[in-house]
């Protein structure tokens, strides 16, 4: 999954996925017989495509090879399949059979590239997959590979340790797994299936939108099930139905023309720390909520989404336990509530040089800013608000560093730069394909699928649900205690023969839109 990206050059913010907040239990393990030997089977093919790198800024070619990897593999379990051309690395398109007009046509997402690794932090080699099994202790004892791969049914909590292992190559392999089982059963799907997998979700510039309008016919769907990030921390089977939006800015505000000695000029120059310090310390209430006037405009929970939200089994004093602190905002009744409003976050913040030990005064200050969003409050609206408050405080904007002019006219200076990014999406939760992925899981576990209306980070939906016009669903089936974009990133076997069992049973779901 793709640490939220803005088009701002100068930020860089993280996605807010579901905290582990206990441990993953039993419940996504009740893979069936009717797809587990399918999922055994795999198990070697998936240790050789974690073997392949797949970090899209480091290195394009290796990214071919995942794409030629990945292209073979779906032809080997029966796929028709393709490359899709996008300048240095192609994405892969897969589809199985004919489309049958009388059935609806789901179009499955998954990307192949994956977070950069820094291997001194690994406690394994990120692209030598490594099997491991917990002790009582909290240590990790690394078991023979060949127990995975040749060996008896592996044991539900043992993990695969590799970079990509969960996010995101583990469902482009139960794709296949889950197509297998029909087939070994003589069963067909009662969708038409087509998949797309990506090559730039975590990396180099995102080029999804691109080539969904160059394949427009080609990936037409009745709906798109994108197949990334974690499940919830329960670990029971999870509906995500929309996710944040987002854009970025920074906010710097004017002293003098150049740095000044802080004995000479101190008490008469102006510090640009302070004031904007001042500017900052008024844009929240002491209970964390944004004081900007309109800023939460437009947000309101009708009682049926209220109830969902209140529904979802969140440990949140498990997860103040785990952040390491004493008290959460007030911005929302509880953690997916809060979820569901905009944010104003300070990523960063610099004046002078720290480490020079200098006595002078700044001459300026700058906060950055990663500002999330939700559908009723778009990106655009929130920023011009907070350039309407900055403005109301007394400052004059200025397009880059203020001229001669200004300074003599102005007593107090600032800019806003940045902008762009990503929308906020949210499908219906009575959506047809809601309620056709509901049916299936209930089925397929005998439990109901956690529906959580909006996660905190982002995935890029933009692409199916404006060019293609369909609605958009997340399914997330690994483990949300996985390390995704960190060290040690792993995947929990009993997730693994549970995401190929639920993708077996979707595909066999009739989908009535």
């Amino acid at each position: 999954m793709r640490f939220f990206r803005f088009l701002s050059a100068s930020l860089l913010a993280g996605c807010a996925v579901l905290p582990a907040m206990v441990p993953a239990h039993a419940a996504a393990d009740k893979g069936g017989n009717a797809s587990a030997a399918q999922a055994r089977a795999m198990l070697p093919e998936f240790v050789t495509f974690l073997k392949l790198p797949n970090v899209m800024f480091q290195s394009s070619a290796d990214m071919r090879r995942n794409a030629d990897w990945a292209e073979a593999a779906f032809r080997r379990h029966g796929f028709t399949a393709s490359q899709l051309p996008d300048h240095e690395t192609p994405m892969v398109f897969a589809q199985w059979g004919k489309v049958d007009p009388k059935k609806k046509t789901v179009l499955f997402y998954a990307h192949m590239d994956g977070q950069a690794v820094f291997p001194k932090q690994w406690d394994t080699p990120p692209w030598e997959p490594t099997l491991r099994r917990k002790l009582p202790d909290g240590r990790y004892e690394t078991l023979p590979l060949e127990q995975l791969t040749q060996g008896a049914m592996p044991d539900p909590d043992w993990r695969l340790f590799a970079r990509s292992s969960a996010d995101d190559k583990a469902p482009i392999i139960m794709l296949m797994a889950a197509m297998d089982a029909l087939r070994a059963g003589g069963k067909s799907p009662a969708i038409n299936v087509k998949i797309i997998i990506d090559s730039h979700e975590e990396g180099g510039p995102p080029t999804l939108d691109e080539v969904v309008k160059n394949n427009a016919a080609l990936l037409k769907a009745d709906a798109v099930v994108m197949l990334d990030g974690p499940m919830h921390a329960s670990n029971r089977p999870t509906l995500v139905f929309g996710h944040r939006g987002g854009t970025g800015f920074a906010l710097t505000v004017f002293g003098a023309g150049e740095e000044l000695h802080s004995g000479h000029y101190g008490n008469y120059a102006p510090n640009p720390v302070f004031a904007l310090a001042d500017l900052l310390s008024a844009m929240k209430d002491a209970d964390g909520r944004v004081t900007i006037p309109g800023f939460y405009d437009g947000v309101s929970f009708d009682p049926r989404t209220k109830a969902v939200l209140a529904a979802v089994p969140d440990d949140e004093a498990g997860l103040r336990h785990r952040l390491g602190i004493a008290a959460n905002e007030k911005v929302g009744e509880n953690y997916q509530e809060a979820m569901n409003y905009p944010t104003l976050n300070v990523s960063a913040m610099k004046a002078g040089e720290p480490d020079s030990h200098r006595s002078v005064i700044p001459a300026s200050a700058t906060a950055w800013f990663d500002l999330r969003t939700v559908p009723a409050t778009p990106g655009p609206r929130e920023l011009a608000l907070v350039r309407a408050w900055v403005e109301s405080k007394g400052y004059h904007l200025v397009q880059g560093t203020p001229t001669p002019e200004e300074r003599a006219r102005y007593p107090h200076l600032a800019a806003i730069s940045g902008g762009g990014g990503m929308e906020a999406l949210m499908t219906p939760l009575e959506a047809p394909v809601g309620r056709w992925a509901a049916s299936a899981l209930r089925k397929q576990s005998g439990q109901e699928p956690v529906r959580i209306p909006i996660m905190g980070g982002g995935v890029p939906t933009a692409p199916f649900s404006h060019t293609l016009g369909v609605p958009v669903l997340l399914i997330p089936l690994v483990n949300a205690d996985d390390n995704q974009h960190a060290a040690n990133e792993n995947l929990r076997m009993g997730n693994y023969f549970y995401g190929v069992d639920a993708l077996y049973r979707l595909f066999l779901e009739p989908y009535a839109g």
